[in-house]
């Protein structure tokens, strides 16, 4: 069995072929992290444009300083998720500040609500994507479809007691997302950055 604190294989393969210049280590991580790194991004900046910009930052990152990820605190998914976080709370507050600075209305105070609710979405959904997918199924079963938990036993071919079960976790994992050192959210991912 594999010490608890080891990292997956998979990370510390992939972080060495980038540190080698691998072009194609850079192509599978794309396929693997893209659409995450995207929903992150688009989550907190609202801006499709924007998403797309901060998905290129992050990747080009990530190729140019492959030893920035250290797989001894957490995994790679995990770190790419914090680095787009970061890149895009940073963008949020550029864009909010010049609109600020131009006249616009608001205030500092008002920026600062709108980072902590786009950082809060941005790790809930960080946290649903990286739950098990019985618990996933479960809660997309009581948010899309209304259905109870009698309800989503029967659609899961599950007892009611294991989808009061799945879904009070999933629950219990979501509720993190307000929290700044949330377990459920990836290191270095707590608080507006």
């Amino acid at each position: 069995m594999a010490k608890k604190d080891a990292p997956p294989r998979w990370d510390r393969k992939m972080q060495q072929r980038l540190a080698r210049g691998e072009a194609a280590a850079l192509g599978e991580l794309y396929d693997r992290f893209a659409s995450l790194v995207h929903g992150l991004a688009h989550r907190v900046l609202g801006d499709e444009r924007a998403a797309d910009g901060i998905t290129r930052e992050v990747f080009v990152h990530v190729w140019e300083h492959p030893e920035a990820y250290d797989p001894k605190q957490g995994p790679l998914r995990s770190w790419v998720a914090g680095l787009t976080h970061r890149l895009a709370v940073q963008r949020l507050r550029a864009t909010e500040t010049a609109a600020l600075t131009q006249g616009t209305e608001g205030s500092t105070e008002e920026l600062e609500r709108k980072v902590r609710r786009a950082s809060a979405a941005a790790r809930a959904d960080y946290i649903v994507q990286s739950m098990p997918t019985p618990l996933r199924a479960a809660l997309e079963l009581a948010y899309f479809q209304r259905r109870d938990y009698r309800q989503a036993a029967a659609d899961l071919s599950i007892t009611e007691d294991e989808a009061r079960r799945r879904l009070r976790l999933g629950l219990q994992l979501l509720s993190t997302a307000h929290d700044t050192g949330a377990p459920g959210a990836p290191p270095g991912y707590g608080g507006a950055a």
